[in-house]
């Protein structure tokens, strides 16, 4: 396989904040934008958060709400009709929005003399009416390198419960798993306790985000109940650890594939990412939970003719 440059995936991603500036009045949805970039949309959002440091939807919010600006500055259009066109319901809640960015508010920004800024953008992209995307200036997210390593995971069998809903509440799929399981006495020192995360939840609405508290089992167990059975898929992952709260979870995602990917020269394969948990979150402190997060990438192996 030809190894993927970071050049290429700012390219690529170059691709996407071009089509949002020329169709900021359209939908834009998650997998045409993942589509038009040739990125999975398993990951696009957490990659996007990563190398732009804001989220898909944030991002097209900033624009809509430069393009606002733009337009009371130099139009005569009502602050109703501007509101609407930047998909906001109320001109209440647009004129919230605009406070919070430019830190006045919609009308006092139309007469002023010298136009306040907006919040800094760590990308320094903005809405420009006229002009052509060239390039981007990548996020960083602290002074240190991720600790990372590629390793080549074998397939695993688990017993799982599926929970539906915000990963804070996921924790009743792990009381019915392992209930079950220390029952049965299936919960020796060599298991592990894996959760596949489906959903990012900064992009699926929070009773819609799918997760399986997973643990390994042997080839006798049998799903019973709600206590199914899966594989979960072997190949290379890059695996990091996270250090603390579950709740921070995010900012190592957004490291690792917007920061560490794209100089990695891999490409990421069309799977949910693992979280591997080396502590019990009922007996340990947040600050002091370790998390070993694998996200899966394409094989690195040369294809032969």
């Amino acid at each position: 396989m030809k190894a993927i440059t970071l050049q290429v995936y700012k390219q690529r991603l170059l691709r996407v904040l071009v089509h949002i500036q020329q169709q900021l009045d359209e939908p834009l949805s998650l997998e045409e934008l993942a589509r038009l970039a040739h990125f999975s949309p398993f990951h696009f959002h957490r990659m996007f958060k990563g190398m732009l440091g804001e989220s898909v939807q944030s991002h097209i919010r900033r624009l809509r709400l430069e393009r606002s600006a733009a337009r009371l500055k130099s139009g005569d259009w009502p602050v109703t009709r501007i509101a609407l066109d930047s998909g906001f319901e109320t001109p209440e809640a647009f004129t919230r929005a605009f406070k919070a960015m430019f830190g006045t508010s919609p009308t006092r920004y139309r007469s002023s003399r010298r136009p306040p800024r907006g919040r800094p953008v760590a990308s320094g992209i903005h809405y420009h009416e006229s002009s052509r995307l060239r390039h981007f200036k990548a996020a960083k997210f602290g002074d240190e390198d991720m600790n990372v390593t590629v390793q080549t995971i074998p397939a695993r069998r688990v017993a799982f419960v599926h929970h539906l809903g915000p990963y804070a509440t996921c924790s009743t799929a792990w009381d019915t798993l392992g209930a079950f399981l220390g029952k049965e006495g299936l919960l020796g020192g060599d298991s592990l306790f894996i959760g596949i995360c489906h959903d990012d939840p900064e992009v699926t609405p929070p009773d819609r985000i799918r997760y399986d508290a997973c643990v390994t089992v042997d080839d006798k167990f049998m799903p019973q109940g709600e206590i199914g059975v899966q594989t979960i898929p072997g190949g290379e992952y890059a695996v990091t650890t996270h250090f603390g709260s579950y709740e921070t979870l995010g900012e190592s995602y957004a490291r690792l594939l917007g920061q560490w990917l794209p100089r990695s020269g891999r490409e990421l394969r069309s799977t949910p990412c693992l979280e591997i948990y080396q502590n019990d979150p009922n007996s340990t402190a947040p600050e002091d939970l370790l998390t070993d997060i694998h996200v899966p990438l394409q094989s690195a192996k040369k294809e032969h003719p």
